[in-house]
């Protein structure tokens, strides 16, 4: 099982785009310890969003599809279903 995520930091008010073989809490665990890299910046993510896929190629594919669309705005639309 394959997931594709989004998180979100209240204090930074960002978003991270993300897919893994791990499972969230894992991943999420590793997001939040202080480290060089983006979200090493806050340790307050949040899972805003997540999907499920039965092949890495989907989730991995899905990742690089909502970055592609580099909006915050429609990342939040995806996230309140809209």
């Amino acid at each position: 099982m394959y997931f594709f995520y989004i998180l979100h930091s209240p204090s930074k008010d960002k978003y991270y785009i993300g897919a893994t073989c791990d499972t969230l809490e894992s991943r999420l665990s590793k997001h939040n310890m202080k480290h060089i890299g983006y979200t090493g910046q806050a340790s307050d993510w949040e899972v805003a969003h997540f999907e499920i896929y039965k092949t890495k190629k989907e989730a991995f594919d899905r990742e690089k599809q909502v970055k592609k669309w580099k909006s915050k705005q429609r990342t939040i639309k995806l996230i309140n279903g809209d």
